[in-house]
């Protein structure tokens, strides 16, 4: 079992805590986006208003690299039609960071494609469904699928999957789709497409949207059932814990997130904000944070059964489950299952 978002030994990730340091930094490039996904936090256009700037962007991936991140991880909104990707990858590539985009294929035509695979950018097509009608509802657009679709036919003629073009897909599992995850997983790694499959977190549209949520016991279920798959049918051994399958998320150690207008957060689902890259400098802004301090700490801060569970060493479940649902990031992950929960409900 890895980390999730990074590829990095538990010895590099050990020694980066303890010495402050950075290994990845993920950016909202924009909060602007075309699909209106029924999960997504992002808001509605009309509430974005002073984005960083490409300068601004890039003089915070200066600072994120002086603190040793080597890798960058471009969100949105959607990037793929931010206008200045391509001068902002050039960027990153010639810095030699390391460059993952998280995309909805919008924006993927062929010159998109190749331009991505000549700088060797590590493409997650976000896809939560190999069923058009269930992809365009969860997207909240007609048409969706066909868009993915297109993103794929892309960049499979850019040669992804293949050396040094690793291709992934982002998957939120949900009542509409998870009876199809299995053969959604089996279809991936047949492909040698890296799945990124993940419980939603419980926060802007998906606390609304209650129709997403699956039914009791369903996200154990199939964690266990993906975990048979990749043992017995490809040789990948991992334990079943949320809320990433196949992975940990311990980000907090080694990472943090930037949005768009410039304020810098533990995580997308840890909404609380730690300072603004326009007024303090990143190191700053990190080195002098309670939160990111008890975040390290987490043995020690964390209450509740994720603090004593046999897997504490290397898991503290989704802190962004536990900060939406119950207003404290240090509380127990109340979706998973070790603690008496099963779904995102």
């Amino acid at each position: 079992m890895q980390y999730y978002n990074l590829e990095f030994s538990e010895a590099d990730v050990r020694e980066a805590a303890a010495a402050g340091r950075l290994l990845s930094m993920e950016i909202e490039v924009s909060r602007r986006c075309n699909f209106r996904c029924r999960y997504c936090y992002v808001p509605h256009e009309a509430e974005l208003q002073g984005e960083l700037s490409r300068v601004e962007l890039e003089d915070a991936i200066e600072q994120a690299r002086a603190l040793g991140a080597r890798k960058i991880i471009l969100l949105g909104g959607e990037p793929s039609i931010y206008p200045e990707l391509k001068e902002l990858i050039e960027f990153l590539s010639d810095r030699g960071a390391e460059i993952e985009l998280f995309t909805n294929g919008s924006g993927i035509d062929s010159n998109m494609a190749a331009f991505l695979a000549d700088h060797r950018v590590r493409v997650v097509l976000k896809m939560n469904s190999r069923k058009p009608e269930v992809q365009d509802r969860l997207a909240g657009l007609p048409g969706a699928a066909r868009i993915i679709d297109r993103a794929f036919t892309a960049l499979r003629r850019a040669g992804y999957p293949g050396a040094g073009r690793f291709l992934a897909v982002s998957t939120v599992i949900c009542r509409q789709n998870i009876d199809e995850l299995e053969e959604l997983w089996r279809w991936l790694r047949q492909e040698a497409i890296e799945p990124y499959f993940e419980i939603i977190t419980p926060q802007a549209n998906a606390q609304t949207n209650t129709w997403l949520q699956p039914e009791p016991g369903a996200v154990r279920d199939l964690f266990f059932r993906l975990a048979t798959i990749d043992r017995e049918e490809f040789g990948h051994r991992w334990d079943p814990q949320p809320p990433l399958v196949g992975n940990r998320c311990m980000r907090h150690q080694v990472s943090c997130l930037l949005t768009a207008q410039g304020e810098v957060m533990p995580c997308v689902g840890v909404t609380i904000p730690l300072g603004n890259i326009r007024q303090r400098p990143l190191a700053e802004i990190l080195r002098t944070s309670d939160v990111i301090a008890n975040l390290k700490n987490y043995r020690q801060r964390i209450t509740g059964p994720c603090r004593d569970c046999d897997k504490a060493d290397g898991c503290y479940g989704c802190r962004g489950a536990a900060y939406q649902l119950t207003g404290d990031y240090l509380a127990s992950d109340p979706t998973c299952w070790r603690n008496g929960g099963c779904s995102s409900a």
